[in-house]
């Protein structure tokens, strides 16, 4: 397992950006597919984005696409989320996952390390 701590999390309005930082604990962190997921109040866990372990590989699902864009960082054991084009609809906790293999529409059972989640709140 991995250590993971999200940072970057805060209030916007719409329209507006915000970019999401993950730092992982291990030194192989290169190892893991690495992916963000959200939580709103009363309902479940939704796929954002995923990257390969090599980082040529990104998804996100058709809500967030275009608008999103994850990146990392091996060398510094990091993963982000850049977030533009901010919508009401996006307020929610976000969680970094890291986990053995990123693609399409994975399950959050597919991870097995998460943080703790950072608040992102986005006024209308």
């Amino acid at each position: 397992q991995v250590q993971l701590v999200e940072s970057g999390g805060g209030l916007v309005q719409a329209g507006g950006s915000l970019m999401l930082s993950c730092a992982a604990s291990r030194r192989t962190f290169s190892t893991y597919a690495m992916a963000w997921f959200r939580q709103a109040p009363g309902k479940e866990r939704e796929f954002v984005a995923a990257i390969s372990r090599g980082g040529s590989n990104t998804y996100y699902p058709d809500s967030v696409k275009g608008r999103f864009t994850i990146s990392r960082g091996n060398a510094k054991n990091t993963v982000t989320l850049q977030m533009n084009s901010l919508k009401p609809e996006d307020t929610a906790v976000y969680y970094c996952a890291a986990g053995p293999i990123a693609r399409q529409s994975p399950l959050p059972s597919d991870f097995g390390s998460w943080g703790q989640g950072t608040q992102v709140t986005v006024s209308s």
